[in-house]
C-alpha cells in the first residue's frame, strides 16, 4: 500500500531542509548525513554534524504534550543521569533543551548505540532490574505534574469511548466491542481493587526491550516520552515474555535486582493483566487517533479491518480471563 503525504499534515513540511534549518537555528550544523529512524508517535533523525560526532534529533508531534510536560520529562531523564542512572537525556544547547523552528518543538540527543537485551539471561534481568530500581528510587521522590497517569479512565474508558464514538468499528461489530469492552474495564477494576492502594511515582512508562540498549557496558535507557505517574510494575511486566513458568522467572530474576535500590509490593502483581489490558486499549485507540498521518496508513495497513476488529474483540476476552485467574506468584 502506497500512500502520499498530504500537505494538510503537519509533520508534511518536516523534510530534510526543514531539518537542517532547525539544528542550523540551535547552532548545530549538519553535513547532509540525515537517516530516519523508527518513530511513528514523533519523528526521530540521525543526523551528521559538520566537525561533530552525530546526533538524534526528535520533533515533537504538535498538539500531544505541552511544553511544560515535555521539559519536565527533560527534567526527569537529566535527574537521572545526574545520578550515573543510564537515561539518555536532551543536550542543553544554549541553556535550552526545547527548541521551536517553524512550527515545530524539537530535542537534540547524544548518539548512543547499543543492541537488543538478551531477555533469557538471567544476569541480564538482574541488572536491568538494578536500573529499573534505581529509576524508580528517583522517581518516587516527587510526581510528575503536567503528565499525568496511567490510569482506568485516561487509557481503558477514554480509549473505548474514542473508538466507539468515532466510528472505527464496523457496524456488526460494534456491540461485542462494547460489551467485550465494558467486562473487560470491570476486571481492571476487579484487579486494582485487590491490588488496594498502590503508590503511583515516575515511570519510563514504555520500559520494553526496544527502549534498553546493551552494550558491554550493560544497559542504557532511552525514549522516556511515553514518561507518566504509574504503579512500579509497569515498568517490569513488559520486560517478560513467554508461557506463565517463563515469566515467573524472569520476573524473579529482574526483582532480584530491582529490590537491591527500591522495596517492590507484590501486591502490584494483581495490575499485570489489568495494565496489560489497559495497554491494549490504548494501543487500537492510538492508531485510530493517528490514522490522519499518511505514516501509520503506510506502517499498519491491517489496522481498522474486519480481521482487525475481530481480533481486538478475541483478545479482551482472553484478558477477561487473565485478569481472574492468580498473579504470577502468591501475594
Amino acid at each position: 500500500m502506497t500512500t502520499s503525504i498530504p500537505a494538510s499534515h503537519p509533520f508534511a513540511a518536516l523534510g530534510p531542509d526543514c531539518v537542517l534549518d532547525a539544528l542550523a537555528s540551535a547552532g548545530l550544523y549538519g553535513d547532509g548525513r540525515l537517516l530516519a529512524l523508527n518513530s511513528y508517535e514523533n519523528r526521530v533523525y540521525q543526523v551528521g554534524i559538520e566537525d561533530g560526532k552525530p546526533v538524534v534529533v526528535k520533533f515533537y508531534r504538535p498538539q500531544r504534550w505541552s511544553d511544560a510536560a515535555i521539559l519536565e520529562e527533560h527534567a526527569f531523564v537529566a535527574e537521572l543521569a545526574e545520578r550515573e542512572i543510564p537515561a539518555v537525556p536532551p543536550l542543553a544547547i544554549g541553556g535550552r533543551t526545547l527548541h521551536t523552528f517553524e512550527q515545530f518543538r524539537f530535542a537534540v540527543f547524544e548518539r548512543h548505540g547499543g543492541r537488543a537485551p538478551e531477555l533469557s539471561d538471567p544476569a541480564v534481568l538482574d541488572w536491568t532490574g538494578r536500573f529499573i530500581g534505581r529509576i524508580h528510587a528517583v522517581g518516587a521522590t516527587r510526581p510528575f505534574a503536567e503528565r499525568g497517569a496511567l490510569d482506568i479512565d485516561t487509557f481503558g474508558t477514554t480509549s473505548r469511548d474514542y473508538l466507539l464514538r468515532e466510528g472505527f468499528l464496523p457496524p456488526e461489530l460494534v456491540d461485542a466491542y462494547r460489551s467485550v469492552a465494558d467486562q473487560a474495564l470491570d476486571g481492571v477494576r476487579r484487579c486494582y481493587e485487590r491490588a488496594g492502594d498502590v503508590p503511583l511515582l515516575r515511570l519510563h512508562g514504555d520500559c520494553h526491550g526496544g527502549n534498553v540498549l546493551w552494550t558491554d557496558g550493560g544497559p542504557h535507557f532511552v525514549d522516556f516520552d511515553d514518561a507518566r505517574n504509574g504503579p512500579a510494575v509497569q515498568d517490569l511486566w513488559m520486560m517478560l515474555s513467554g508461557e506463565r513458568g517463563e515469566m515467573v522467572r524472569q520476573l524473579s530474576d529482574i526483582l532480584a535486582g530491582y529490590e537491591d535500590f527500591c522495596e517492590f509490593d507484590p501486591r502490584q502483581l494483581y495490575l499485570v493483566e489489568a495494565l496489560r489490558t489497559l495497554r491494549l486499549m490504548h494501543y487500537a485507540a492510538w492508531l485510530a487517533r493517528r490514522w490522519d498521518d499518511p505514516a501509520f496508513p503506510a506502517a499498519f495497513p491491517w489496522f481498522n479491518t474486519q480481521r482487525y476488529w475481530q481480533d481486538r474483540i478475541l483478545e479482551l476476552r482472553e484478558q477477561v480471563a487473565l485478569m481472574d485467574e492468580p498473579p504470577l506468584w502468591p501475594v
